[in-house]
């Protein structure tokens, strides 16, 4: 098969890492196209090929680099906002789309896949790696199996930290026109997870969310009253715990630092910045197709970081709790390691709790990239019994829930969900979610 990626951000070099060496043998990697040419030759100088080397384009020659190269599948990792641009483009030249989370950013770049997608009838790609974290698909696997009934209800908790939560304050996805908030940049992995983990979507939407932690006040009690406009240039950086040091880290100072000549591009701009335009504490009540409810809170500013999460059931309770982070100092995270960082306890009626020896991995993102990019990229992998491969159908019912609730937030109300699509001129195929009840075995 035949890759090409537009976007040489960060993000990209998982994809070009499995296209040209993970999965060499089975794929080749056709072109890069970026809109910063540093970024563009960095990425470049790191593939190995033959003659002149890979093929690189500017962001404005992408429809050239399509034309010449021919790739199979377009692989999207660029700014969220941009998504829908990459994606239709690359449809309606004849190319499959391979694209980051989230599919897209709000109903009318949506509507604009969707209608790309009816008329070429090429497919669409979402990389959702959370599916593949193996304690998530475990908590799938135990749901399958029916020992908790039928779900009734979902209270999810998602906690950053305030090294991780503060990074989205400093960079592009800060404005909510660019990356849709958090409730949809972040938070579209977490409403994929309840959507795959209940085999069903949303019809109603309630939120509320609002910035209480990243703001001038914030900085005024912590004596940062004098700070300037970036982490680089700061008179307060060295008594900052948020600060970024871009000169640092190799691989920011490369990618960023030295790049932002070329478009201007700042990486570390103050998270306490007055014109930040997305919420920092977030909540969320949905109810599904299928009648359960969802309880959702995301906060960006927490002492540690990781999920809890807990189904009801008919028949009894599923608890699930990760600690990523165990707590920051100074702006460093200490990361959690080893199973007593996850818990998962089953509480069936009439028994006593048990706990659950927690399916563990290697790799990042808890062993769910090396898993996920095998699916993706190797043709030998067996089927998936899961349904962990991500549509632009489940792209879509994922970011929907984020975009409702963004409109709930706006408008002081309930959205409903069918009524907000129709506003929209949308018609989104409902999902043959995989619910299929299955024999398993559950760990005493």
């Amino acid at each position: 098969m035949k890759y090409a990626i537009v976007g040489t951000g960060s993000r990209h070099k998982m994809f070009r890492r499995a296209v040209t060496e993970t999965y060499g043998d089975e794929n080749t990697l056709v072109g890069l196209c970026d809109v910063n040419e540093k970024r563009l030759a960095l990425s470049a100088s790191h593939v190995s090929v033959g003659g002149n080397g890979i093929a690189t384009y500017r962001a404005e020659q992408f429809q050239e680099m399509v034309r010449e190269q021919k790739p199979d599948t377009v692989i999207v990792t660029v700014p969220d906002y941009l998504h829908h641009e990459y994606i239709v483009e690359a449809m309606r030249a004849g190319c499959n789309v391979m694209t980051e989370k989230p599919m897209t950013i709000d109903l009318e770049k949506l509507k604009a896949i969707l209608d790309a997608q009816a008329e070429t009838g090429r497919s669409v790609t979402v990389t959702f790696n959370y599916r593949y974290t193996p304690a998530r698909t475990q908590i799938k696997d135990i749901l399958m199996s029916g020992v908790i009934g039928d779900v009734t209800a979902v209270d999810f908790c998602w906690y950053l930290d305030r090294v991780h939560g503060a990074d989205y304050f400093r960079r592009w996805h800060r404005y909510k026109n660019q990356s849709g908030g958090l409730l949809v940049h972040k938070s579209t992995h977490h409403f994929d997870l309840v959507n795959w983990w209940l085999g069903s979507s949303p019809t109603s939407v309630t939120a509320h969310g609002r910035r209480a932690f990243y703001t001038p006040q914030t900085a005024e009690s912590l004596d940062l009253a004098s700070r300037g406009p970036r982490c680089h240039v700061c008179p307060s950086a060295g008594r900052c715990d948020f600060r970024l040091n871009l000169e640092a880290d190799r691989a920011l100072r490369e990618l960023y630092l030295e790049a932002e000549d070329v478009d201007g591009y700042m990486r570390d701009l103050c998270v306490f910045d007055d014109d930040i335009t997305i919420e920092d504490t977030m909540q969320v009540h949905a109810l599904y197709a299928n009648g359960a409810s969802l309880n959702y809170t995301l906060c960006a500013y927490s002492p540690w970081e990781g999920l809890e999460i807990k189904f009801h059931g008919t028949k009894g309770e599923l608890s699930h709790r990760h600690v990523e982070v165990h707590g920051v100092f100074g702006g460093k995270q200490n990361k959690s390691r080893g199973s007593k960082s996850m818990t998962t306890v089953l509480h069936v009626a009439g028994q006593a709790p048990q706990n659950i020896e927690v399916w563990a991995g290697e790799g990042d993102h808890g062993g769910a990239d090396p898993v996920m990019l095998a699916h993706l990229f190797d043709p030998k992998v067996a089927p998936d019994r899961y349904g962990r491969g991500s549509t632009y159908i489940d792209g879509a019912w994922s970011i929907l829930t984020g975009i409702a609730a963004n409109a709930s937030i706006d408008r002081g109300e309930m959205i409903h969900v069918d009524r907000f699509l129709a506003e929209h001129g949308i018609r989104l195929p409902q999902k043959k979610w995989q619910t299929g009840r299955k024999a398993t075995v559950v760990p005493a």
